[in-house]
């Protein structure tokens, strides 16, 4: 999503408000956030987050001189910037800086392979499959055919006109 302020950046500062009971959302870039006064959470506080989940990123490679780094292509964050800060960019910062975070995630998490409980699958022979047109005529002329063979008439031509009735609709 782009931010809403300068359309040009990805949004990841996302602000809700409650006021007067009218709900309100803004999604900015992280620029525009500052611009407006929306900072860090925790600056008043004595306590820098980004220097707290900083400290679990792998140091970057030093720059050789002349090499270019590398930036994300959405939301223009460097993997030296993400040290810094302590802060991922946006979803796409995962795939471009993949390599390099893989060391700190496994840190952070111990493995990087999800491990908890998985959502119940229905099984197969549970879901219950939509009879055709075709299927429910064939049914109905076996009840039929049985009605006749216990001389069951009025159900025979209740079933007769259903049988009628879906094949009109076909």
């Amino acid at each position: 999503m782009l931010c809403q302020n300068c359309k040009k950046h990805e949004a990841t500062t996302h602000i809700k408000s409650v006021v007067n009971g009218e709900y309100t959302q803004l999604h900015l870039c992280t620029e525009c956030a500052s611009k407006l006064g929306y900072g860090d959470v925790f600056s008043g506080f004595g306590f820098d987050l980004g220097d707290f989940f900083g400290n679990f990123f792998s140091k970057p490679k030093t720059m050789l001189a002349g090499n270019k780094i590398e930036r994300c292509g959405k939301c223009g964050m460097s993997f030296e910037e993400i040290v810094k800060t302590g802060k991922i960019g946006c979803a796409d910062c995962y795939e471009k800086f993949y390599e390099m975070l893989l060391p700190s995630i496994q840190r952070i998490h111990g493995k990087t392979q999800h491990s908890g409980k998985v959502a119940d699958t229905v099984k197969s022979d549970e879901v219950k499959k939509e009879k055709t047109k075709e299927e429910i005529i064939a049914e109905l002329k076996e009840e039929m055919k049985v009605a006749i063979e216990e001389q069951n008439f009025e159900k025979a031509a209740e079933l007769r006109d259903a049988i009628k009735e879906k094949e009109s609709e076909m």
